[in-house]
């Protein structure tokens, strides 16, 4: 569990780095692609409810520390989005191959919208015109992202079978759908015998 965090926590804190210093600065038609919080939901969605509001929490904290910007605000904003992401994967979303592109999907249209109403609850400027002019060119890109950080936060969440437990773990595998020891099992015998699954926290 430690080494799971930690290697989800190095991933966090490069995807932070490269969102404030990059991604931030990208602006294809009128969209801004959200690479932390893309990568917040996938952690979610692989470890379950718990680990992905602490990894929502932790990474949007730091991201409001680089930005000197309201502190917390990102931070509330990508919790709630691990911990309801996570709570899709512990139930639903297991074992659905669409699941993650779902997720993003949905997720970035609320977060662009709660950020909206944060903004004006918090007297700030909140151009809504803009911002939803903005939303299906958002989605879109995060979309685009979604495919390759999913697949680098499975390898980042999920930690590989020790070798001398590899037999049993191979037999586990084949009726949990679990193909890492930290997967939680799906629950459809057709997805079980491709031998996939999501973290669990």
């Amino acid at each position: 569990m430690a080494a799971d965090a930690s290697k989800a926590a190095a991933l966090l804190f490069f995807v932070v780095v490269v969102q404030l210093s990059i991604m931030a600065n990208v602006d294809i038609l009128r969209g801004h692609p959200n690479l932390l919080l893309v990568s917040v939901v996938s952690v979610a969605l692989l470890r379950g409810s718990t680990f992905g509001a602490v990894a929502g929490f932790c990474a949007g904290l730091l991201a409001d520390t680089g930005v000197f910007g309201t502190l917390g605000f990102t931070a509330l904003l990508l919790t709630l989005a691990g911990y309801w992401t996570g709570r899709y994967g512990e139930t639903t979303g297991r074992d659905r191959a669409h699941a993650p592109l779902l997720s993003i999907a949905v997720i970035t249209v609320l977060y662009q919208i709660a950020a909206l109403v944060l903004r004006f609850i918090l007297g700030e400027h909140a151009p809504a015109q803009h911002i939803l002019a903005a939303l299906m060119p958002t989605v879109l890109l995060n979309l685009i992202l979604t495919v390759p950080v999913y697949a680098l936060s499975h390898v980042a969440a999920c930690r590989p079978t020790p070798g001398p437990r590899s037999r049993i773990a191979s037999r586990r595998g084949s009726r949990s759908g679990s193909g890492c020891s930290g997967c939680l099992p799906l629950r459809s015998s057709r997805s079980s015998s491709s031998g996939s699954g999501r973290c669990r926290s």
